[in-house]
């Protein structure tokens, strides 16, 4: 019965490997891949020097707009300081933190400090 068996499989499987394994099917997928090979190749060097000629120029452009922009304000903040409002319910506290008065993410050039 196992000799039977493995017969029919093994005659199975040589039917399967002729019909799909013959020159023509391995010849056109091989030229499928070539082609696809190439298009991605091209279509790769195109985005290429589209991030280093295009890209990279805006990104360095932007960023000089944006220091340009922040020293302006650095500058306009040096002669104009900010006035602080006390208002009732700002920094209102129950107790005091166990590190003193100041929240964990307290900056003074920011924030009013809760002892003012």
């Amino acid at each position: 019965m196992y000799a039977r068996l493995t017969s029919q499989v093994g005659r199975n499987l040589n039917r399967l490997g002729v019909r799909y394994n013959s020159n023509l099917a391995a010849n056109e997928f091989l030229a499928e891949r070539e082609a696809v090979k190439h298009h991605a190749g091209d279509a790769a060097a195109t985005w290429k020097k589209i991030s280093i000629f295009v890209c990279i120029p805006a990104l360095a452009a932007a960023s000089f707009n944006a220091y340009q922009i922040y020293s302006h304000h650095v500058e306009h903040a040096k002669h104009h300081p900010k006035e602080w409002i006390k208002y009732p319910y700002i920094n209102t506290r129950g107790k005091d933190f166990f590190w003193g008065k100041e929240s964990l993410f307290f900056n003074p050039k920011v924030n009013l400090s809760a002892s003012e």
